[in-house]
């Protein structure tokens, strides 16, 4: 009954991991930074704009460690190439992130004194 219950949790788990991997794989490092739309924002939205920023990357980079520390079982299937993707998925989130907050922090030096 053990093992049944373990190979069911087992398949679950490879399809979400399969699932993941296909949406990871879609994500496109290519999106550009549109600076100057921080340019017409008040010095109190670029601030809350790069307390956002700051949090997403905070909560990316968290999620990022916890998928490295998942413990893929060898029989799954493209387990290891699926946590591979999602990793390279939140290291390019956090990227746009870092360059979303240099424009914002732009911004704030021209905008805010």
């Amino acid at each position: 009954m053990k093992a049944m219950a373990q190979g069911f949790l087992g398949t679950i788990l490879s399809l979400v991991l399969l699932s993941a991997a296909g949406c990871a794989s879609q994500a496109g490092s290519s999106t550009r930074i549109d600076a100057s739309r921080y340019d017409t924002m008040s010095c109190a939205d670029l601030n809350v704009a790069m307390g956002d920023a700051a949090k997403g990357i905070s909560t990316t980079a968290i999620s990022r460690g916890k998928v490295a520390h998942w413990n893929v079982p060898v029989w799954a299937p493209g387990g290891a190439k699926a946590v591979g993707l999602i990793e390279e998925r939140q290291s390019a989130r956090i990227e746009r992130l870092r360059q979303q907050q240099a424009a914002i922090d732009a911004a704030r030096r021209r905008q805010c004194r």
